[in-house]
Formats: C-alpha cells, sequence, structure tokens
C-alpha cells in the first residue's frame, strides 16, 4: 500500500507563528486504512499550525461528504460532516502519543505525521445513525420504505375513548384515591 506522505507536515525549518496546510481528502485516503463504510468521500481538510519555541499546535478542521448507506432502507446518500479537532505536540525523550490529545515526540524530530488523526477525527464525526434525508422528511421513494410503511403499526392516539375496555376492579378502587 502506497504509504501517505502528504500528511507528514515538515517542522524543521519553520519560524514561529501561523501556518496553514490544505489537503482535499477522497475515497483512497480510506483504503489506505482498510476502511470500506464510505463508498466515495469529498471532504476538505485545513489544517493550521501554530509554531511556539517550545511545542506545536495542530487545528484540524474537516468539511464534506462522504458517501454512506441509510440504515433504514439502505438507499446511498452523501452525509454532511464536519468537525475540528485539536492537537498538541510536545517534545521529549521518545514517541509517546498515549494522551488523547497530546502528542509528545523526541528532540530533533524533522516532521509530525497526522494521518491517524485526521482519519479518527473523519470516522468519529459520522453520525453513529445514518438515516437518509428523504426518509426524515418523507421525500424518499424507495420500495424498502413503502414496505416498511406498510407495516408500521400505528399508535393509539390520545383522542380514543378507554372507557369501552373493561378494567380490573381493584385499578378502579385505587383510580377513586386520587
Amino acid at each position: 500500500m502506497k504509504e501517505l506522505t502528504q500528511f507528514k507536515i515538515p517542522i524543521s525549518g519553520l519560524k514561529q507563528g501561523i501556518h496553514q496546510f490544505t489537503y482535499d481528502i477522497d475515497k483512497t485516503f480510506f483504503t489506505y486504512f482498510d476502511y470500506e463504510e464510505f463508498w466515495d468521500s469529498l471532504l476538505k481538510l485545513d489544517v493550521e499550525l501554530t509554531v511556539n519555541s517550545t511545542s506545536l499546535e495542530f487545528a484540524l478542521h474537516i468539511v464534506g461528504q462522504v458517501g454512506v448507506h441509510c440504515f433504514v432502507t439502505n438507499e446511498a446518500y452523501m452525509q454532511p460532516v464536519e468537525d475540528t479537532y485539536r492537537l498538541a505536540v510536545r517534545f521529549g525523550d521518545t514517541y509517546n502519543d498515549d494522551l488523547e490529545d497530546i502528542l509528545v515526540i523526541p528532540h530533533g524530530s524533522l516532521e509530525v505525521d497526522i494521518k491517524q488523526y485526521v482519519y479518527e477525527t473523519i470516522i468519529l464525526s459520522v453520525p453513529a445513525r445514518l438515516v437518509h434525508p428523504g426518509v426524515e422528511d418523507g421525500s424518499l421513494k424507495s420500495e424498502v420504505k413503502d414496505i416498511l410503511d406498510e407495516l408500521r403499526v400505528d399508535e393509539p392516539t390520545e383522542g380514543t375513548d378507554d372507557s369501552e375496555e373493561e378494567t380490573d376492579p381493584r385499578w378502579d378502587e385505587l383510580k377513586k384515591l386520587l
């Protein structure tokens, strides 16, 4: 598998201040991670790197759409995605990524690889339950949706008269106490 070298940001020689990087992310990015839940992706990644004298701060902002299948109808659609992730990079003796938002890299490192953080941010920004927008507003015409509508059990409305039903006389006595 081809290495994603464009996500290795060179830090040697950068002056203190803010630096901007922009990436377009498509389906090939997810094939690197063997992630097959998206059938397409049109994402834009904006990376803002703030270089300080003793640390680095990354702000990853992802916006775009990923191609997914609806959990209700299995219809394909493009799910909007937007998220921001902040990562602090410190310098230490050894590499350490045990903390969630802090990465420790060895002194003298020449680059920071952010591809894993980008991948995790995208995956976590997708909703846990994927429902086609047409299902929610009723505009989707699908064979599966028609079958589900036919099988739907109607809930009783609040205006129904329950006095015709027989009730247990023990409960009637308790209702009188109210």
